[in-house]
């Protein structure tokens, strides 16, 4: 059976190595000519990585990349709310990571590369397009500095090809992006930890600011300072959509932060020490009525990209790369295979996509503005139980699939 992985991302090159683990021949076009390390921060959460450890790949994971020990939640005016232990620590059988994406992204493409043979992993291969007829699908590529590449044929295609897809186009061609107003900046500074060095931090809420701040490489420097990546977010509904392409400008966000400087922290010299900022819209897409069509199925974010909260776009890229892998492997009938895949994941992503709208994890804080109505209190135990707020982040860990009791 010959399967073409249209993208060669997280979700693309876990399922590669998915099928080569178990007997399956498969290559992979990449868009990208020369794969480097690049991107900010990621974090794996306990269902990530039991889709990463099953592919061998945990120890080189965590060689490169910083254990969580605790995610914990502030309000604007840096008052704790609430806190709670996280991978190994709350007693998953495997850790909660922070990593560098990029790091995250070259393990898997070298082990792609190790695994499936070079000759099997094509870069600088972008898909325009596509065509299918009874006996496989026809894939086209754009041209490159060197000339036009040929047209590949393949019996079956995943498009693993990100949230501007190619292949969903083809059979979405009026697709388009859901912006509801929130943007973010991302950056990467060197600083000392923050509280225990091993803390996954939110503070605020995107209606009157937000960061994410988490570590993900340690003692950076030889004078235990540690890569500390963050991410900042701001809701306007009269804002227009930050744009992928170009740098970030810290006149733009940076005013809304600059009163967030506490006892443990200072947010504006967190922010400023950055080499540089990335801007990014929070978007998603709605759900999708189907995937499949006939020979060629969608995965990852370009089935169901979703707003980047919770770590969950690239933990449901893995989840999806091992039950496609899964079918395929259990049937001779793969049109049965990739409608079965279809009719597991598309309705899990679906939920997963509407609760990161409506009730992410930084409900948390959300709830805690409530009641206290955006103002200072005396400690949060006056208004809400520690047991309630709980309840809120089992919630948010059940819908993604990765409850412990699960």
């Amino acid at each position: 059976m010959s399967v073409a992985i249209v993208g060669g991302g997280i979700a693309g090159l876990a399922f590669a190595l998915a099928l080569h683990q178990r007997g399956i021949g498969c290559d992979v076009y990449e868009g990208v000519a020369d794969v480097k390390e690049l991107g900010v921060g990621i974090t794996l959460l306990p269902h990530a990585m039991k889709e990463l450890a099953a592919l061998g790949l945990l120890p080189a994971l965590e060689a490169v990349a910083i254990e969580n020990l605790e995610s914990v939640f502030f309000n604007r005016h840096g008052q704790f709310v609430y806190r709670e232990a996280r991978g190994r620590h709350a007693g998953y059988a495997l850790p909660e990571l922070g990593i560098h994406r990029g790091k995250l992204h070259r393990i898997l493409f070298e082990a792609a590369l190790e695994r499936l043979g070079r000759e099997r992993v094509h870069t600088g291969r972008r898909v325009s397009g596509l065509s299918q007829d009874a006996e496989g699908v026809t894939l086209r590529f754009e041209p490159t500095p060197s000339g036009q590449p040929a047209p590949v044929r393949a019996e079956w295609v995943v498009a693993c090809d990100g949230v501007n897809s190619a292949v969903r186009r083809h059979f979405y061609p009026d697709d388009q992006v859901c912006f509801a107003g929130i943007n973010t900046w991302r950056g990467v500074s060197v600083h000392k930890p923050i509280l225990t060095g091993k803390s996954y931090i939110r503070i605020g809420s995107i209606d009157t600011g937000k960061m994410v701040i988490y570590p993900i490489v340690d003692n950076v420097d030889g004078q235990g300072n540690q890569l500390i990546n963050w991410v900042a977010e701001i809701r306007d509904p009269q804002a227009a959509m930050n744009d992928w392409n170009r740098p970030g400008r810290l006149e733009d966000f940076l005013p809304v932060f600059d009163a967030w400087r506490y006892d443990w922290l200072d947010v504006p010299a967190l922010i400023t020490s950055a080499q540089q900022v990335f801007e990014y819209p929070m978007v998603d897409k709605d759900a999708l009525p189907r995937w499949t069509f006939d020979r060629v199925t969608l995965m990852g974010d370009a089935a169901h990209p979703m707003y980047p909260r919770g770590s969950n776009g690239s933990a449901q890229a893995l989840v999806d790369a091992r039950t496609l892998a899964d079918e395929i492997a259990a049937t001779t009938d793969r049109r049965a295979a990739l409608q079965r895949y279809q009719d597991t994941r598309l309705p899990a992503t679906a939920r997963v996509v509407r609760t990161n709208r409506t009730v992410p994890p930084d409900a948390i804080i959300m709830k805690a503005d409530e009641l206290s109505g955006g103002q200072p209190f005396s400690q949060i135990d006056d208004l809400i139980s520690q047991a309630e707020l709980r309840a809120i982040s089992d919630h948010y860990k059940e819908v993604a699939g990765f409850a412990l009791k699960a």
